[in-house]
């Protein structure tokens, strides 16, 4: 998966993810492209058993903190997959400024597809302690606050911080250490 000098290494550990957007484009400042994320990460939830511990979608990337026996392969997947959905809705919407960026922002050597949503790679970071899973917590959580977005990491609704909080979450997660 890209071209990185970040590398997947024990997979039994939880792992830090980024993953971004070419160009650092807005996508998610729009609900149904945010939507299209929620989903993409509740499915590999259900249907790969993706363990989901925390995640923030802002408006130019994500950042999660996952587990899984074969994580890179079903972060690949979700990658490809929302990207489809991402270029497909903003086909539908006739787009054309959002798929003229995405198309400009394609690497020359993806040639599977015309536009490119995700910059290449995702940044893993493997978390060896419950102590640098909570550091990377908050500071998924506390992202929105520091861009300036919301007083609260709770009143960022594309958050785990309302999970966190007991409070309803978009999705569910798997609230670390219970």
């Amino acid at each position: 998966m890209g071209r990185s000098r970040y590398k997947f290494h024990e997979l039994h550990y939880p792992y830090f993810i980024t993953s971004s957007v070419v160009k650092g484009l807005p996508l998610f400042m729009h609900p149904a492209l945010t939507h299209i994320i929620l989903e993409g990460l509740l499915y590999m939830q259900q249907e790969n058993k993706v363990i989901l511990n925390a995640y923030v979608i802002m408006p130019n990337h994500i950042h999660l903190i996952a587990e899984h026996e074969q994580l890179p392969d079903m972060l690949a997947r979700f990658k490809s997959f929302t990207a489809r959905s991402i270029v497909d809705h903003l086909k539908d919407q006739n787009r054309k400024r959002y798929l003229s960026l995405l198309k400009f922002g394609k690497l020359k050597h993806h040639r599977d597809s015309e536009h490119q949503v995700w910059q290449e790679g995702l940044y893993p970071k493997q978390l060896f302690t419950a102590d640098m899973v909570e550091k990377k917590m908050n500071y998924i959580h506390f992202n929105p606050v520091k861009a300036g977005f919301v007083d609260s990491p709770n009143d960022w609704r594309y958050s785990s911080a309302r999970n966190y909080a007991g409070l309803d979450g978009v999705i569910p997660v798997n609230r670390f250490g219970e």
